[in-house]
Order: structure tokens, then C-alpha cells, then sequence
């Protein structure tokens, strides 16, 4: 199951409590305080890894709670420290503060871990509160409480290109034959129910990662459909593919299609609608929809690849354009 957001409740360790003690020893006359140290409480640590592509293993429990630090011993024997709490997520989740909503941590950098909640640090034994005038101290200080932390956890998927279009467009097909990707096609609507990801090649062994969300429908901001919340998961692509089923068969004039997920993008974030954009045209096979695809580029007046994963047609252009493009935006991108 695809799981891309979940509230957690995090709590860290709380501090080991400091020990009153006096030495006792036979031959030792009014031995001195020798209560030890608490331990100090464990971290909540959430580290970002490719191992894993959903927050689906977090599912299940709603609070995570760190170890208490153990509490300090007589003879100066400090208490033992709890070992952290560390929980992976996917590379690309965001950590927000579930009740302010603002941004505690990107998680964007693999293996790069982040401490969410702190553990308690531990109590000072009697030990530390002898002075020339008060040898006897009966007082040790209690282990502080962990940190505890409200959070919501949002997966946005990393990807350096995003397929947009209307249900059918074409964008699962198109994933399927470009990587090794195995989403599930069909000839109805809707059949991408969450994003999937594949690796493409290019010129020269290059690659990008292409990211395929459900499709778009006039008013998906207002929930239709599957709605737009899928739309975060192309927020971090460098570049957009919209692509537009410009087949004889295609349930809406190739224009009218561009317009509403333009129309749709723009109500969702303008950032990511002015997003650098490489329009498609899919389902090219015939004479009839190649005379679409060039009214559809004439139309909405922009650069138009054009292909067809049904016979092959155009797919090598369509990788050698994209590749350019990114490495016009990022050159070096990835090798």
C-alpha cells in the first residue's frame, strides 16, 4: 500500500535519575557522597533511505517512544545511556510540526539523519553537590523528560522529469516503455491509483529518474477525481512532460486537454505550473492524429514532440530532448 503522509506522535527518553550515596567502607571514617550520574534518555533519529519508497512500515502505531536512560549507582557508577530510537523513511519526506505546520526538516539527502525528538539528559548524583561546607548532600537531581514532538511526515517523490495529463493520456505506457517500470495499463480512466517511479537512459549512459502521478480532470482541485494532492509528488522535478492523447479516439479535443491540466497546475502551485514544460504528443499513429498534434502545437504555440509507445515512433527523440533539457538546466546532471 502507497503511503505518502502519517502523524506520529514522538517521544524521546527520559534522563535517568541521579543516586544519593555515601561510601561505606570499614575502614573509611564519614566516607564522602558517591551517588553516580543518570544515563541520558535516547534520540528519536528518522533517517532518509532508498530501501524503502512508502511510509507504509510507520503505519500501524500512531506514538514512538526512546528508552529511558538508566538511573545513576552508589560508587560514582553512572547510569547507562538508552540507545536512540531510529526510524527510516524515504528519501524525500518532509518533516513538519503537525500542530504550527511549519517545515522541521527536508529529508532530500540519503542517509543523512535527523534527530526529530531528544532524549532527556540524566540527573547529577549527590556527588555533585558537596561543597567545604556542606559534606553531606541528601540531594541528587531528577532525569529531565525526553522532548516529545507532534509531527506529520509528507513523501514527495524525487524525480527529475513529471508526466501530466488526463486520465489515458498515455503517461503509464509511456513509463513502461521508456524504463523498467511496471505500472498497471488499461483502456479506462484512473488506472494509476498512486505515483509510480522508473529510471530512463539516455545519450551517452546518462539517466533520469521519471515520475508518473494519476491523471488530472477538470476541477481535480476541488477534489474531483483523484483530486491534485498527487501533484506534490512532481514538485521537486526539474522538468514537466504534459503529454496529450491526440488520437482520433481521445475523450477531449487535444487543446481543451492542454488547457485543463494548464488550468489545473496553476490552481495547484504557479511555481510548479511555470516549471520548464515539454509538451507530448501521445498515440500518434496514423495520418489523422499526426495532423492533431501539429494543430495541437499550433494552438497552444509550443515545441511538440511526438510519439507513439504503441510502434516506437519518436521515443529515441523524445529521451535525447529531455535529456538535453535538464542538462541545459543542470548540466551534469547525472552520469
Amino acid at each position: 500500500m502507497f503511503v505518502d503522509e502519517l502523524e506520529l506522535n514522538l517521544l524521546g527518553g527520559k534522563g535517568g535519575d541521579g543516586c544519593v550515596s555515601f561510601l561505606r567502607e570499614k575502614f573509611v571514617q564519614r566516607g564522602g557522597p558517591n551517588g553516580g550520574d543518570g544515563g541520558d534518555g535516547g534520540d528519536i533519529v528518522l533517517v532518509p533511505t532508498t530501501h524503502c519508497n512508502t511510509l507504509y512500515h510507520l503505519t500501524g502505531r500512531r506514538q514512538f517512544a526512546a528508552r529511558d536512560g538508566e538511573p545513576g549507582a552508589p560508587g560514582n557508577c553512572g547510569g547507562r545511556n538508552a540507545e536512540h530510537l531510529v526510524l527510516e523513511v524515504p528519501v524525500g519526506t518532509v518533516v513538519l510540526d503537525a500542530d504550527r505546520g511549519n517545515v522541521l526538516k527536508d529529508l532530500s539527502v540519503p542517509d543523512e539523519p535527523f534527530v526529530v525528538a531528544r532524549g532527556g539528559r540524566g540527573g547529577r548524583g549527590n556527588s555533585h553537590f558537596a561543597t567545604a561546607t556542606h559534606r553531606t548532600p541528601r540531594e541528587a537531581e531528577q532525569g529531565k523528560e525526553g522532548e516529545h514532538r507532534h509531527v506529520l511526515l509528507s513523501l514527495k517523490l524525487i524525480a527529475d522529469v513529471g508526466l501530466v495529463g488526463l486520465p489515458n493520456a498515455g503517461k503509464s505506457t509511456l513509463l513502461s516503455t521508456l524504463t523498467r517500470a511496471r505500472p498497471k495499463i488499461a483502456g479506462y480512466p484512473f488506472t494509476t491509483l498512486e505515483p509510480m517511479l522508473g529510471i530512463a537512459v539516455g545519450p551517452g549512459d546518462t539517466t533520469f529518474v521519471i515520475a508518473d502521478i494519476p491523471g488530472l480532470i477538470e476541477g481535480a482541485h476541488e477534489g474531483k477525481g483523484l483530486g491534485d494532492k498527487f501533484l506534490k509528488h512532481v514538485e521537486r522535478t526539474r522538468v514537466l512532460l504534459h503529454l496529450v492523447d491526440v488520437s482520433p479516439s481521445a475523450d477531449e479535443d487535444p487543446a481543451t486537454a492542454f488547457r485543463i491540466v494548464r488550468g489545473e497546475l496553476t490552481q495547484y502551485s504557479p511555481e510548479l505550473a511555470n516549471r520548464p514544460c515539454m509538451l507530448v504528443a501521445t498515440k500518434v499513429e496514423d495520418e489523422e492524429g499526426l495532423a492533431r498534434a501539429r494543430e495541437l502545437a499550433k494552438s497552444v504555440g509550443m515545441p511538440l514532440q511526438v510519439v507513439s509507445a504503441a510502434t516506437g515512433q519518436g521515443l529515441k527523440d523524445l529521451v535525447v530532448a529531455v535529456t538535453e533539457l535538464l542538462g541545459s538546466i543542470r548540466p551534469g546532471y547525472r552520469s
